[in-house]
This record gives C-alpha cells, sequence and structure tokens, in this order.
C-alpha cells in the first residue's frame, strides 16, 4: 500500500468521479485508474463499484476511507512539524549554564532569540561546569556554557571560547574595605583577603575552586564566614555584611546593588567561558542559531 495510492483513493471517494479525482490530484486519469486497482489488489477487495455515471464505495471502501483521510491528515501533520523545527517555528534548546552566567550574560541573549524565534521553547539548566559536562554527556542537553579548563577525563566535546571574564572583590559598603579597611581603594591583591572572611559558594562551583587555588597559590589558606550558597545566597550573604566574595564582574555589574565592588590588582583573576556540544552528535538547528546568537553577542 503506497501514500500516493491513498492520496488517489479519497480523490475518487470524495469527487465520486475519476476523471475529476485525477485532475484534482494533477496525474493523468489511466494512472489514477492503474493505481487505485493496484491498491484493490493490495487489500484484495474491490474499493469502488462502478457503473456508467455512478461511482459509489463498497463496504471495504466505506471501511477504508476514514482510516485512509487519517493517515493523509497525520502526514500533512508530520510536514507541518518538520517544516515548522526547520524553518524555526517550532522545536525546543536545552541549555546548561552556571547561575553566575545566567544572571549575567544570558537575560540578554535569550530574550534577542525569544524575541526573534518565539516558538522555540528555552530550556535553561542551571549547575557548575562539571555538572553540565556530565548532562551533555549524557544526551540531556544541546549546549552548555562552561568554564575552560574541562574537567580531567570529560566525554568528547567540542567547545568554542565566547569569553574571558574578569573577576572582582564584592563586600558590604557598611563594612571595611577588602584589604586593609581602605575605602576607595582602586584594587587590592589576592594576598591582601588574607585574614578576611569569604563568602564560599558551595563545593562543585567553578569559582569556589578558582577562587581557593588562587588564595593557596599567594600563600595562604582562605577561611570562610559562610559557605554552601548559590550566586543569589552569596551576594546576599555578602549585602548582610557576613564577609567578602569573589564573584565575576558581569554579575557585579548586572547585579551588584547595595554592594562595594573592588577590582583585583594585576595580574588579577579571569576565567575563560566557553560553548561546548557533545562532539559526536550535532545540536539541532535551534540550537545551533542560539550559539551563532552567543558567539556574535
Amino acid at each position: 500500500m503506497q501514500f500516493q495510492q491513498l492520496q488517489y483513493f479519497v480523490a475518487v471517494a470524495e469527487t465520486r468521479h475519476f476523471t475529476r479525482a485525477a485532475e484534482l490530484v494533477h496525474v493523468a486519469q489511466p494512472s489514477l485508474s492503474q493505481q487505485i486497482k493496484a491498491l484493490e489488489r493490495e487489500l484484495g477487495a474491490g474499493l469502488f463499484l462502478r457503473a456508467r455515471g455512478n461511482i459509489t464505495l463498497t463496504d471495504a471502501g466505506e471501511a477504508l476511507l476514514p482510516l485512509a483521510r487519517r493517515i493523509l491528515a497525520d502526514a500533512d501533520t508530520a510536514r507541518y512539524e518538520v517544516q515548522e523545527l526547520v524553518q524555526l517555528r517550532g522545536g525546543r534548546v536545552r541549555l546548561g549554564a552556571t547561575p553566575s552566567l545566567c544572571t549575567g550574560l544570558l537575560p540578554d541573549v535569550l530574550r534577542a532569540f525569544h524575541d526573534r524565534y518565539a516558538g522555540i521553547q528555552l530550556l535553561v539548566e542551571e549547575g557548575g561546569s562539571h555538572d553540565l559536562v556530565r548532562e551533555l554527556a549524557r544526551g540531556a542537553l544541546d549546549l552548555a556554557l562552561i568554564v575552560l579548563p574541562l574537567p580531567p577525563g570529560s566525554p568528547a566535546l567540542t567547545t568554542v571560547e565566547l569569553l574571558r571574564e574578569d573577576l572582582v572583590v564584592v563586600s558590604s559598603p557598611e563594612a571595611a574595605a577588602p584589604g586593609g579597611g581602605v575605602a576607595g581603594r582602586r584594587a587590592v591583591r589576592i594576598s591582601d583577603l588574607e585574614g578576611e572572611r569569604l563568602v564560599m559558594f558551595r563545593h562543585g562551583y567553578d569559582l569556589r575552586e578558582l577562587t581557593v587555588a588562587a588564595c593557596r597559590s599567594a600563600g595562604f589558606e582562605p577561611s570562610f564566614a559562610v559557605e554552601g550558597g548559590e550566586m543569589d545566597a552569596v551576594l546576599g550573604f555578602v549585602r548582610a555584611g557576613l564577609g567578602v566574595a569573589v564573584v565575576p564582574r558581569m554579575v557585579a555589574t548586572r547585579v551588584g546593588r547595595g554592594l562595594r565592588v573592588t577590582p583585583l590588582a594585576r595580574p588579577g583573576l579571569a576565567r575563560t567561558i566557553a560553548l561546548a556540544h557533545r562532539s559526536d552528535v550535532a545540536p539541532p538547528r535551534a540550537a545551533r542559531e542560539l550559539q551563532r546568537m552567543l558567539l556574535e553577542r
């Protein structure tokens, strides 16, 4: 049974005329008749009672007609759904990002993407780079914004460097300025944070590992006032005067209201953000379009 045969059958059933049906489906009448006969042979039953000027459906034809209409309708739906996806009028993008990037980088880009492709569903998962790499590997994400370098033993991922971002120190304006309490100081060194009480992110958070490693390289073990939070919690604890934190400049700029922002003196601290996807699977078209917008932002 061929899809085309069902089209011809429905056309004859609706027009009750072979010549008009052939015109409707843009085929020569003999070809249409041959295909109808082939369908009848395939099914082992006649579908039409043919009399001069009068064509009616047999019982078999009556039984087949609603099924054929449903098959043709499902095919039209499938064609439409695929065209919607190809033309970026439908579909979804599963994007992973660290919480700091969700706060600093993504809002403007996702707004622009949504304005252009309102039919694309955006699913965003927050997590540390280690978690996001794992989710990429198991196919739960199409793209992820991660911090380089990749963790040891990471699966095969294709990465494109997106930006290099400076880190800054945030503190409460009501507390002493970090690095000796000199208000308005232009910059502090990592070594100036020795003795400061740090508000620290949870384990597995890239900023935690980067800050702790920098302190140890400067010759001291950091002291924590409170630890275990995500970005919003860390900023809230700093505003409350519990301690200082090292955060991306982009976050401090966007949501740093009520905070003192102090740069780190050269060479300072920075992190490299990359856009990653599995090397063995090409992202869907909608994800590739979001990738393009992120790279061109």
